[in-house]
């Protein structure tokens, strides 16, 4: 139940010599400037940067791997570090390509393409560099830019250092005389167990008061990545920082906008639930942590076998080749299993270039979990299809579509919970209760974020100054909008924008898992109507990044710069809690 990194390179000598081979193929990529208008001298370069592209990414991911096993060991975070070095030098190496391949022309690059074979693979994304060219600058401005590159990711590592790093575990003592250590892999099981209100507060607070303690330094983290992406719109001639990061892949603003305000207008089905949640519990107050509680009390608990043969089971009406990926992303070797002392939270899937993928996890038997590994074996098993029908330049699918792939695992194995349980009553409301926590988690959660992220930019992008107190308010006043709560009653929910680690990282992200989940929901119910159709899904794996991914999903039957498929997902939210009421009058 632990990565097998040997699996990527056996010992960190092998990984040095590979390092340094890729550090000597980005100077040798960087020999060939001025060279790409002949097509010799093109193809060369292309065949470089396919063998760069294939290396590269396998040796930073052995880096990032083996540092999240332990935060707290200084030579895996230096071995990252000397990654952002490399990334920081091929962009500078290489700040030539674009504008040389823009002066050079569309017509003759595509020339160049059609004559060899083992170019035609680079088409795409050739189309997105000219689709892009206003966005371009020229030769000397992209180096500048590029020289920047590595100081413009600082926030996100200071991000990690203070979250990660340097935050120890809280001790908490329990109103019966029990002390606990509380971290962030095990407070969401602490606050689902515990009956007494003052137990899941003291847990809580554990796990916010980091966040309340450092307020001022995550507000200034956060306005040094707010400022480097306010930067780089300018720089790049975009409209709004929303816009520099959804244009490159094609993303239409209106799904973002049209995510938002169908969310955002559509909150009273939230409302009805924690209302519910609220008197069913007889709670006097709901509080956001209170959402972790369960409705049904069952003692039900899933080993990581377990949880792996549920997964199984739950696909075994699906395609072989569908059940095949899913074996395989789950293999021995390539899951971390369990939370240890410096590991990093959460959980992922990460597969580099030709590569199997790896899965971290922090399991802990709960049911919440058995979702997640069905969860993270989707995004392995997408890498996977994608490895083995795209070629290199077009393996790499985007995050648009990556959750996808994971949140139609989730619908499937709810469905199998729910058809398959002994229909006991707390087992349909614990099920039910799982399935509408999913969508108030994947779809309404995310959502609310991604306004939060919105509202920040704008007010940065207006000069107005970042405070802890700028940042909070955008917070207090979306919980009030889609919870009805006032998180300020809550010491340190407040600051509940520095604890997500997405917004920090990866701007503009978040949105993402709510689109993916509506456009998973809608293909899982064209799935359930007729099984064959897995096969349009598996041909969204296995398209990997071949197209825009607005486009990929309409090949595959959804629409996403319509507001249906969001309206889709109130409708089933309002349909199982009508089942919920029923379940617990019965």
């Amino acid at each position: 139940m632990k990565w097998k990194l040997e699996n990527l390179y056996k010992t960190l000598e092998e990984w040095q010599k590979e390092y340094d081979h890729v550090e000597q193929l980005i100077d040798t990529l960087a020999s060939y400037q001025g060279k790409l208008h002949e097509f010799k001298t093109f193809k060369e370069y292309y065949t470089y940067q396919k063998e760069l592209g294939t290396k590269l990414i396998k040796v930073y991911q052995y880096a990032a791997l083996k540092s999240d096993l332990n935060k707290k060991v200084t030579e895996n975070a230096a071995r990252v570090q000397k990654m952002q070095f490399l990334l920081s030098k091929l962009r500078q190496k290489t700040a030539f390509e674009s504008p040389e391949l823009l002066g050079i022309g569309k017509d003759t690059i595509d020339s160049f393409i059609e004559q060899d074979e083992t170019l035609h693979e680079y088409k795409f994304s050739i189309e997105k560099l000219f689709r892009n060219q206003e966005h371009v600058l020229d030769q000397k401005s992209e180096s500048i830019i590029a020289n920047f590159s590595q100081l413009t990711s600082k926030g996100s590592e200071v991000y990690t250092a203070l979250s990660i790093a340097d935050n120890e575990p809280k001790e908490v003592e329990l109103e019966d005389g029990e002390k606990v250590v509380i971290t962030s892999g095990n407070y969401r099981s602490y606050l689902a167990d515990l009956k007494s209100p003052e137990d899941r507060r003291k847990v809580f607070e554990a796990i916010f008061s980091q966040y309340k303690d450092h307020k001022n330094s995550y507000a200034q983290i956060y306005n040094t990545i707010l400022q480097s992406n306010i930067a780089r719109m300018k720089n790049r001639n975009y409209s709004s920082s929303l816009e520099s990061y959804l244009f490159g892949n094609n993303i239409p603003l209106d799904v973002y906008h049209n995510l938002v305000e169908v969310a955002t207008s559509n909150t009273d089905p939230i409302k009805r639930y924690y209302n519910l949640r609220k008197d069913y519990l007889g709670l006097e107050k709901h509080h956001t942590y209170d959402r972790f509680m369960p409705l049904a009390s069952s003692n039900s608990k899933f080993t990581y076998e377990e949880a792996k043969d549920i997964f199984f089971k739950s696909i075994n009406h699906l395609d072989q080749e569908f059940i095949d990926k899913a074996k395989s992303a789950l293999e021995d070797g390539y899951v971390d299993v369990y939370e240890q002392d410096g590991k990093q939270t959460g959980a992922y899937s990460w597969g580099a270039v030709n590569e199997h993928p790896f899965i971290l996890l922090n399991y802990d038997d709960t049911l919440n979990y058995v979702f997640t590994v069905a969860h993270e074996a989707g995004h392995s098993m997408h890498s996977q299809f994608s490895s083995e029908n795209q070629p290199v330049a077009t393996q790499n699918y985007t995050i648009f579509v990556a959750e996808i792939a994971s949140t139609f695992n989730e619908h499937n194995l709810l469905d199998y919970f729910i058809q398959n349980s002994n229909t006991t009553k707390e087992d349909k409301i614990m099920l039910l209760q799982q399935s509408i926590d999913d969508i108030l988690g994947t779809f309404y959660r995310q959502t609310l974020f991604a306004a939060y992220e919105l509202k920040a930019h704008e007010l940065a992008e207006q000069g107005t100054p970042i405070t802890h107190e700028a940042l909070s308010q955008i917070m207090v006043d979306l919980y009030k909008q889609y919870y009805d709560i006032d998180i300020t009653e809550e010491n340190g929910k407040e600051y509940v924008w520095a604890y997500i680690p997405h917004l920090f990282h990866t701007p503009f992200y978040v949105y993402q898992y709510a689109t993916s989940f509506a456009a998973s929901l809608k293909l899982y119910e064209l799935v359930k109507e007729d099984p064959t159709n897995i096969k349009h899904h598996i041909e969204l794996l296995k398209s990997g990044g071949n197209d825009y991914p607005v486009m990929q999903v309409q090949k595959a039957g959804v629409d996403l710069t319509t507001k249906d498929p969001f309206f889709a997902v109130v409708n089933r939210l309002n349909s199982l809690l009508d089942e919920l009421e029923v379940a617990l009058k019965e």
